[in-house]
């Protein structure tokens, strides 16, 4: 019988924190402990080691997901093991899991099987309270702006033009309208406001992308959180909250610092959306382990055209990164659904749905070289996948001047990611990587829209109302147009249709809408259906989650 992630990650032998922080060289006094096996990183020594040699950057990736599922996170704990197996002193960098996909339909975001990154179940639900101080400075934001306008408004802040909507961390559908502010005079003024899921929050985004308390202040106060009558914009500093703001995120910015089930270290801090914002872990984590750690490997959201693409243009372009390497990783069977099969036909094999599907791992390759950056693939091993199928992946890679390798971490831990572990030493060893941006910051708004459409998505063009280039091109007048775009579509298609699965070409990407994300520092731009407040689904992951007679939580995954 097939162990649940649960019971696997019940089963490690964790050691206390204050020794995982000793093999990164942490003090002890530098470790602000949540029980045994858990802490947050002092802002103190991490300004301490600033001026160490930076290591070397790996970004994992992967094909445009599927229902079958890729294992991205599974594989970037998969490959931090296997490098520190073959003696490399490595560490990763994740984004923390939100409780609404927890309790939905994805599960939880610790990787799987012998790949995981361990307290699973405190990592998946409260941690160590980031996701609460997020929701509770963004509330904080939300409350201030009623009670501005409440106590006379001397911002003039239009209230027909309140952009600042509220979060909770949960899948809840019946708040994305609301009406606020019912019930008579001494509630204020009604109108029309809504919720969106914390990862969507413009104040994760900035958390994310902040260097320090000082960085992340001015970009909470840079917030726009409405207009006036005149179309002005209102900043979050102008009802003087991003200070009080910035005391309920003074905790949350420290880096959390735990393990995998190898007992190597593990940073997991901050997890912005991969589709209204970045997609990544925060800056801040990434930096402190790249100056204590020879190799580290990080995480983007959802496939190479989304979470990969942002990574570079938005996180690496705004903190100075440059990765050394690139693992895009795929999995026989989302590479078939690519290929028109569905869910139900996967457990068969079918090498020329298979082929077929595999224009979807080309293109991300394709894309990724883009960039200036070496990419290999990781076919993370399904138990149903077969030799043929694992062969025909191998030899299509190879056609298109990359490597594909075979990787077992989910059923094998290190053991099974120790050949991709050396291939990505030597790629970064080699040195070929030569990082460079998509677009530069001096081009201008639309055109940077069109060039990611174009080159990632391999769009004919975009298609913008007059409305929405007026909107950028006013951005660009009040000193918005060096930031990078931020384009939320759906993670299912290089298309702005999740039912185009495969290479698609010949398409248009039409711009909805655009926002200014003025404190985190680029322009959201919306195509689609785009919900940031998702729902759950008919029969909610949170129905099998209970405590057992032992007391134990059973039904997380």
């Amino acid at each position: 019988m097939v162990k649940t992630d649960i019971e696997i990650a019940r089963e490690a032998t964790p050691e206390h924190i204050n020794k995982i922080g000793a093999k990164l060289d942490i003090p002890e006094e530098h470790l602000l402990p949540f029980g045994h096996d858990k802490a947050k990183i002092s802002a103190e020594f991490i300004k301490s080691v600033a001026g160490n040699k930076d290591g070397k950057l790996i970004l994992v990736t992967a094909i445009n997901p599927t229902p079958a599922g890729e294992g991205k996170t599974t594989t970037t704990v998969g490959l931090g093991d296997g490098l520190n197996k073959i003696g490399k002193r490595a560490t990763i960098c994740i984004r923390e899991p939100s409780l609404g996909p927890c309790f939905g339909m994805k599960g939880g975001a610790a990787g799987g099987g012998y790949a995981q990154v361990i307290p699973m179940e405190d990592i998946n639900l409260h941690f160590t309270g980031d996701f609460h101080a997020i929701t509770s400075a963004h509330n904080l934001l939300s409350a201030m702006i009623d009670n501005h306008i409440y106590w006379g408004n001397k911002a003039e802040i239009d209230q027909r033009r309140v952009a600042w909507r509220r979060v909770l961390d949960m899948n809840d559908r019946a708040l994305r309208e609301i009406v606020c502010s019912l019930g008579g005079v001494s509630n204020g003024f009604p109108r029309e406001a809504g919720f969106d899921i914390t990862v969507a929050s413009e104040v994760m985004a900035i958390l994310c992308l902040s260097n320090d308390l000082e960085d992340l202040q001015k970009r909470l106060g840079d917030i726009i959180i409405g207009y006036k009558r005149d179309r002005s914009p209102v900043y979050c500093r102008d009802v003087n909250a991003d200070g009080a703001m910035t005391v309920l995120l003074q905790q949350a910015m420290q880096p959390n610092l735990v393990q995998t089930l190898e007992n190597n270290p593990a940073f997991i801090h901050g997890g912005p959306f991969a589709n209204i914002a970045h997609g990544c872990n925060s800056v801040v984590a990434t930096k402190a382990a790249l100056k204590i750690a020879d190799y580290v490997v990080t995480e983007a959201g959802f496939g190479a055209d989304l979470g990969a693409e942002k990574f570079f243009d938005i996180k690496c372009r705004k903190a100075g990164l440059a990765p050394e390497a690139v693992v895009i990783v795929a999995t026989i069977r989302a590479l078939k659904m690519n290929g028109g099969l569905t869910k139900d036909e996967l457990g068969e094999e079918n090498v020329d749905a298979l082929k077929k599907g595999c224009v979807n791992l080309g293109r991300h390759i394709e894309n990724v070289n883009k960039f200036g950056i070496p990419a290999v693939v990781a076919i993370n091993h399904f138990i149903t996948d077969t030799d043929a199928e694992v062969a025909a992946v191998q030899a299509y890679v190879e056609s298109v001047g990359a490597e594909a390798v075979l990787c077992q971490h989910w059923a094998k831990g290190s053991e099974g990611t120790l050949d991709l572990a050396k291939r990505v030493v030597e790629i970064v060893d080699e040195g070929k990587g030569n990082f460079k941006p998509l677009y530069p910051d001096e081009m201008p708004l639309l055109d940077k829209v069109r060039t990611v459409a174009q080159e990632i998505y391999r769009a004919d063009d975009i298609a913008a109302d007059k409305k929405i280039q007026d909107q950028l091109k006013s951005w660009e007048d009040q000193g918005y147009g060096n930031l990078p775009i931020c384009i939320a579509k759906t993670q299912y298609s290089f298309s702005t249709d999740p039912n185009l699965r495969g290479a698609p070409t010949g398409h248009t990407v039409a711009v909805r809408e655009v926002r200014l994300s003025a404190g985190a520092g680029f322009i959201v731009v919306i195509t689609g259906e785009i919900m940031t407040m998702p729902g759950l689904p008919r029969v909610p992951s949170a129905e099998s989650i209970r405590l057992n007679d032992e007391g134990l939580i059973e039904g997380l995954f």
